[in-house]
């Protein structure tokens, strides 16, 4: 086992399965003590089993690490807040939090349900908020701490899944937010796009295909999709934005997997118009229909994956 983490506590929800089980496991191997969170649903968000988490804490401790399994469920703000405790109750501190817990509800706006947008951002951006928020009065306290949330490139790709893109556009917003809101206080806040296959992505296969027989995906981008890697290709870069190499690393967006490492960038402003020095009040609609076309419009007005 390596020392690069040596002495640290870290939290990785959905840590059971897929790539929390890998970044559990690497986190572990470079001497991190692990909480393996895991609610142990099914791949359509149903049901709970403890046997994924008591693995791949099993699998620490046979290593010669040490973990705990924790099967709470990162929807409920209590839980996470259990999940939270039981890292000081277990090891004393928290010094790492991995948010990857997540469900998929793949389909177009008008085929979900109201519960199928409920459960994806309950999941996704509500237990990424409420577990930061508690393990962030912790990390406050101890002024050290690293934040890993996952978001996915679905947030600058959309791929006809409006609640999951919404809820991981929601964290990449959150992961922005709460590196500016924590810079001083010696706690990092980054975020990973994974690119990996797992259960999740093996449900998406089917409609994948419908989406190339409408026309609004590509057979070429279909194939660079398939061509999916070992989640644990994912964890090294969860591994090094933890450790203390990437303390001057905060408020960015990594994809990872697959053998890749790049960063998206942030938002920015491509064309703007003023209105002229002395005249109040809101532009006038004639004003742009004139304007905009040749300025702010000009060009290209689909975004590029449109």
């Amino acid at each position: 086992m390596g020392d690069l983490l040596a002495g640290k506590v870290a939290v990785v929800t959905g840590g059971g399965r897929g790539i929390g089980r890998g970044e559990a496991l690497a986190l572990a191997a470079e001497g991190a003590r692990v909480v393996v969170n895991d609610v142990g649903v099914d791949r359509d968000g149903q049901g709970k089993s403890s046997s994924p988490a008591d693995e791949v804490a099993a699998t620490i401790k046979a290593a010669g690490g040490e973990a705990v399994a924790n099967y709470e469920s990162v929807a409920d703000w209590q839980a996470t807040e259990r999940i939270v405790q039981h890292a000081l109750d277990a090891f004393g501190r928290l010094d790492i939090v991995v948010n990857n817990a997540g469900v998929v509800r793949p389909g177009f706006m008008d085929e979900l349900t109201e519960a199928d947008f409920d459960l994806v951002v309950a999941v996704h951006l509500k237990g990424t908020f409420a577990v930061c928020r508690h393990a962030v009065s912790v990390m406050k306290r101890q002024g050290h701490g690293r934040i890993i949330n996952t978001a996915s490139n679905q947030f600058t790709m959309p791929k006809g899944r409006a609640a999951y893109a919404a809820a991981k556009g929601g964290i990449v917003s959150l992961t922005y937010d709460l590196a500016w809101e924590l810079q001083n206080h010696g706690i990092t806040v980054n975020a990973i796009a994974p690119f990996a296959a797992t259960r999740m992505t093996e449900i998406e296969q089917g409609r994948d295909a419908q989406l190339v027989a409408q026309g609004l995906l590509s057979a070429r981008r279909l194939r660079q999709t398939e061509a999916r890697a070992d989640p644990a290709m994912v964890a090294p870069m969860v591994v090094y934005l933890a450790s203390e190499h990437a303390a001057h690393v905060t408020g960015c967006v990594f994809r990872a997997g697959g053998g890749k490492i790049g960063q998206f960038c942030h938002p920015v402003e491509t064309r703007t118009i003023f209105r002229n020095e002395g005249r109040d009040g809101p532009w006038t609609l004639p004003e742009l229909i004139d304007l905009l076309p040749r300025t702010v419009l000009s060009g290209e007005t689909k975004a590029p994956h449109i």
